[in-house]
Formats: structure tokens, C-alpha cells, sequence
């Protein structure tokens, strides 16, 4: 096994624009430099925990300025709060400790000229050492072996129609629409091939949470280095519609609603949404298993959040999976939030996600749907990578979904990192395929 920590450079997170919360807002007046007493973040349990913190307005560092601070474990609440006064433009806050394996978040705020800022840092304590709350069912194998034989029975009846505005000179771009799980029921995705003949390795990338438009674009430089790339929307919905459609769509069944994909049928095992989901990655699979210019060896399944979770359960499911790439992977110990002090995985049942409980019926679901359970059955080389900062997938059900892996594995640890990657880590993810293509 083998980690490797990395604090992200200034450069590439302000490189990297994404819709959620950042360390370091784009163009913010303001910046937070807070650091831990232990360079790489991490503690033993039992360890006292130390952070110092200073603010800068317009690269300045303020003096005098009241911080005020919550500590609490990763995603709960919070049991001890405090302020602290910057002297000489700094001060320190004792985080404590922890006597179990996880996470503690030190949250900040401070007023300047009448705005609030705020900033939040999280320390580990013996995080490899993480045990998922999550247990495999008895007749897990069986569940989903049966659930594969049933859909193998369903043709998938490909129609390939090629995208001239996703094309260049390098790559050909198809959409594809396979049937999946059972007739009437379909899955999309975006094909791209380099245009050169030839016999070349696949990566198949599920996607993030939502229901939301796509652009292969994006990760058109995966064809353009030598791979086929296919961009799945695992909805049934064409990603050829617009974005007006798909805003539509989104809020009458988006993934934060009570009667959104990610609560659909979730009291019973067989009427969850997520078994058409996760039977359709494997179904990408057999269509690209099938394309003459794959070269029989190399299925590479890639992504991040709800795709990174996805891309572990295929490769948990399906041994035509060769290698597997995810970043800070959702659906990590889902129900953990069932046991008092017990943080649990993106899309938190039973505190966040609201008009949703974690009612012993749920439960026994969410194991069979639970990305650890899968995690454990992974045989292919694994890359991972997430943040501590991470209040969306956290970092405790990261290493929850991590530290079950027993295949060949490697991470790549950026402490500071939210729910996001740069896009040097995006190459180093590439640079990771290529090195183990066979």
C-alpha cells in the first residue's frame, strides 16, 4: 500500500471553480491560513490536537480581530465553543483529542467591516485505522448475483448516433443509449474514441450526484492521450436535452429532495432507485466490452463523489473491471449516522437529507447499496483520493471505504481540499491509469 500527502499549491485552488463551498473563495479579499501543529494534519489517538490561525485582508495580516470557533467530530455536532483574539496577527486553539479512530472539525468565523467570514479545518486521529459502521449482508453476494442474471436476460439494444459538436480532428464523439436492468428501462452515455485506428484501453466514468446536462468536453483529453472515454448519465435521460429541461427535472427529482432518486423505494431492498444505477454500470460495461477498437484488456471504471462511489461498486461487481480511480467517493457508511457518534456518508440520512429516517427497514437497504459492502470485494488496483476539508463525502467515510479495500491500493491525500480536485490531480489520475494499463 502506498500514501502520498500533498498540501494542494495556492495555484491550483484557485484553479479549481466549483458550485460548492471552497477554502479560498475566488477572488475573496480575505484569506484564512490556519495550520495544524502536525504538518500532514494527522494525530494518534490520544493526541492533543493544536492549530494556529491568522486572517489576511488584501494579503495583510490583521491584528485584533475576534475569532470565534465550534469544535466538533466530522459532520456533528459541536461540544466546545470559544473565542480566541489575534495577537501579533495570530492566536492558537486547542482542538482536543479523540479516543476513537475519525475526524475533528475546528469551525471559524470572524467579522470584518460588518461581513462575516468564515473558514472551517478538520485533523485526523489514527484515520487508517477507521472501521466502517456498515456490515456486509449474509446473502450479499447472492443478492447481487441474482440481480446480474436478471438483467443479462434484457438486450441492450445499442443506438449509437455520432455528435459532430463534441468531435475534432483527434476524437469522434458518439451518444449512446443502452437499454439496462429491465425493457424500457435505459441508461446514455457519452462515447469518445480517438480517431486514429487502432486498439486502445476504455475508462468509463459514472457520474456526480443530480440530474444534470453534460459536456464531454471536459475530459476530452482522455481520448486525445489514447484512451476511449465513455461519460455516462445513469437517469434514462438523454444528455442531449437542455438545460432549461434538465433544471426542470431536477427539482421534481433531484438528489436533496424527499422524493428525490436517492429516498426512491428506499424502505425495500428490490425498490430502491440506486439497483437500476448501479446494474446499469455494469451494463456500460458489456457495450464497451464489445467495441472493436477496445484492446481486450484494460476497463478502467473513474470517478468522483456519486461516480466515485459508482466506479468502486463496479469494480466490486463486475471483474472485467481492471483498475479503478475515485475521488472522495459517496455512499460511504450511509447509515452510520444511526449510532450516536458515528459520522455518516454523503447523502446523510437521518440528519441532513431531509424527510428521511433511518428506520431499521432503510438500513438493512442501505447495506446492500452501501459502497463499502462493495469496496471489500474490489480485486482491481484501487487510486483514491480526498480531502479533509470535505463536508459533503467526509473524510471519515473516505477512509472507511478505503481502509476495507484489500486489493492493491493508493491514495492521494490532500489535506485542504473540500469537495473538489485540482486539475493537476485530474493528470495525476491519468498518469495513475497509464502505469498500470496491462
Amino acid at each position: 500500500m502506498k500514501i502520498r500527502f500533498t498540501i494542494v499549491a495556492l495555484v491550483f485552488m484557485l484553479l479549481a471553480q466549483v458550485a460548492v463551498a471552497e477554502n479560498y473563495p475566488y477572488r475573496s479579499d480575505l484569506l484564512w491560513v490556519t495550520t495544524p501543529d502536525h504538518a500532514d494534519w494527522l494525530y494518534k489517538t490520544g493526541e492533543k490536537a493544536k492549530i494556529t490561525v491568522a486572517v489576511y485582508e488584501f494579503g495583510i495580516l490583521q491584528d485584533g480581530l475576534e475569532v470565534a470557533y465550534s469544535i466538533g467530530q466530522d459532520n456533528l455536532d459541536a461540544d466546545t465553543e470559544g473565542t480566541v483574539k489575534l495577537n501579533n496577527g495570530q492566536a492558537e486553539i486547542m482542538i482536543g483529542t479523540m479516543n476513537k479512530p475519525g475526524f475533528r472539525d475546528c469551525r471559524l468565523s470572524v467579522t470584518v467591516k460588518g461581513k462575516v467570514h468564515k473558514h472551517h479545518i478538520k485533523v485526523g486521529f489514527s484515520p487508517e485505522k477507521i472501521v466502517p459502521y456498515t456490515q456486509i449482508p449474509k446473502d450479499f453476494n447472492d443478492f447481487w448475483t441474482a440481480a446480474l442474471d436478471e438483467q443479462a436476460k434484457c438486450p441492450m439494444n445499442p443506438e449509437v448516433t455520432f455528435v459532430p459538436e463534441y468531435s475534432s480532428a483527434k476524437v469522434d464523439c458518439y451518444l449512446v443509449k443502452l437499454q439496462c436492468y429491465k425493457p424500457g428501462q435505459y441508461v446514455y452515455g457519452y462515447l469518445s474514441k480517438p480517431k486514429a485506428p487502432g486498439k486502445y484501453p476504455v475508462v468509463v466514468c459514472p457520474p456526480g450526484a443530480g440530474v444534470k446536462p453534460m459536456n464531454p468536453l471536459k475530459t476530452m483529453f482522455y481520448a486525445e492521450a489514447g484512451c476511449i472515454r465513455f461519460d455516462m448519465e445513469i437517469h434514462g435521460i438523454s444528455p442531449a436535452l437542455d438545460a432549461k429541461t434538465y433544471a426542470d427535472i431536477s427539482n421534481a427529482f433531484g438528489h436533496h429532495h424527499p422524493n428525490g432518486y436517492l429516498a426512491n423505494g428506499i424502505d425495500r431492498r428490490d425498490t430502491y432507485y440506486m439497483k437500476k444505477v448501479y446494474l446499469a454500470c455494469v451494463r456500460a460495461v458489456d457495450y464497451l466490452s464489445t467495441l472493436p477498437e477496445w484492446d481486450g484488456k484494460n476497463m478502467i471504471a473513474q470517478g468522483g463523489s456519486q461516480g466515485g462511489a459508482l466506479s468502486l461498486v463496479m469494480a466490486g461487481l463486475d471483474t472485467r473491471v481492471t483498475a479503478c480511480v475515485a475521488n472522495h467517493p459517496a455512499l460511504s457508511d450511509m447509515a452510520g449516522y444511526a449510532q450516536k457518534g458515528v459520522t455518516g456518508g454523503y447523502p446523510h440520512f437521518g440528519r441532513k437529507y431531509k424527510g428521511i429516517s433511518l428506520t431499521p427497514e432503510i438500513i438493512n437497504t442501505l447495506a446492500y447499496y452501501d459502497v463499502v459492502n462493495f469496496a471489500r470485494r474490489v480485486a482491481a488496483p484501487v487510486f483514491m483520493t480526498w480531502g479533509f476539508n470535505d463536508d459533503v463525502c467526509p473524510p471519515t467515510t473516505s477512509y472507511a471505504a478505503y481502509n476495507v479495500i484489500t486489493a492493491p491500493k493508493e491514495a492521494l491525500i490532500t489535506p485542504i481540499n473540500e469537495h473538489w480536485v485540482s486539475d493537476n490531480t485530474r493528470y495525476v489520475q491519468l498518469d495513475w491509469i497509464k502505469a498500470h494499463l496491462k
